[in-house]
């Protein structure tokens, strides 16, 4: 597997499905904001743009393929970024319903979360005492009752209805030590190839906690598992985003930021965009020595399919 060394690939997730907008002005949810938003953080220097859609009236979480239809032809159209589609989206949907954008988009990349769990924000709930939309509350509050389902079968229904189907990669997402296990096993039958590529996830209640030693733990575990076949990422939630990213950085991996993982760009400031947060952690990677990474270093790295066999 080729390695690009001293080169460190920024991915960014621009919207996600735990935030709401109420939480900040910043939040895009709107089709040519999000758009925007994108195309802004890859100029920054993201060359990976992580994906999710909002209804547009009200900002609360969307499957709908026509949502992402709003957004993503603008990006393809003004960005050489690689798009990767999310299929987590919502913790209240099947997984059918969670692959579809990726079935009609056809994407280079999409999330794969390799574990069910436990995946509650509902403590954020009491930070606000009232809120842009009647959705908000009840949906942050009701989370300490989601289980997030990623069954062994869900995720060798996403390797048949996109990886094999339309040639997607996956960024598998990883929560917790048990789920590179989980990894290392589809491997193992046949259903992922090298080189695959990993996103340690920390500080989300129910997965492991975002501390220094996590990552040190999940990244030793990873390198007895998989050996030299696979690249990794870090995301860390909230306030763990930039020291954690930097931490990577310095271990020879690559980052993810954006505002569906940090709403903020320091201690008790909101970021103002997701590509203030990827101008953040460029320079934090520059002035560390290392050389940003492009889209196409980032389809050699990974063995993508190429931005041409999308179907938008």
């Amino acid at each position: 597997m080729k390695k690009t060394y001293g080169k460190v690939a920024i991915s960014c997730a621009i919207t996600g499905a735990i935030h709401t907008p109420t939480m900040s002005d910043a939040l895009p949810y709107k089709p040519d904001d999000i758009a925007q938003q994108a195309i802004d953080a890859a100029e920054a220097g993201a060359a990976v743009l992580h994906l999710h859609a909002r209804h547009p009236e009200d900002g609360s979480v969307s499957l709908e393929p026509d949502h992402f239809m709003g957004f993503v032809p603008t990006i393809r159209a003004s960005t050489d970024a690689v798009l990767n589609i999310s299929t987590g989206g919502s913790l209240l949907t099947t997984i059918e319903e969670r692959i579809r954008p990726s079935e009609t988009i056809s994407p280079e990349m999409s999330s794969l979360n390799m574990g069910s769990m436990n995946f509650s924000f509902h403590g954020l709930a009491s930070r606000y005492d009232s809120y842009k939309f009647d959705w908000e509350k009840e949906y942050i509050e009701n989370s300490d009752a989601y289980i997030f389902r990623n069954t062994f079968r869900d995720i060798a229904q996403v390797e048949k209805s996109l990886g094999q189907a339309h040639g997607v990669k996956f960024e598998h997402e990883c929560y917790d030590v048990g789920h590179l296990y989980n990894l290392k096993f589809c491997m193992e039958t046949g259903l992922f190839k090298a080189p695959v590529f990993i996103q340690f996830i920390f500080g989300i209640l129910g997965g492991i906690g975002a501390d220094l030693d996590n990552l040190m733990f999940m990244k030793r575990t990873a390198d007895r598992l998989f050996g030299d076949n696979y690249q990794w990422s870090v995301m860390a939630a909230g306030a763990a985003q930039m020291p954690f990213a930097t931490q990577a950085v310095m271990m020879g991996g690559n980052v993810r930021v954006g505002l569906e993982d940090s709403l903020f760009i320091e201690r008790g400031q909101l970021a103002s965009s997701n590509a203030q947060q990827v101008r953040k952690v460029r320079r934090l990677i520059e002035e560390l020595g290392y050389e940003v990474a492009s889209p196409d270093d980032v389809r050699e790295m990974l063995a993508l399919k190429g931005p041409e066999n999308l179907a938008v």
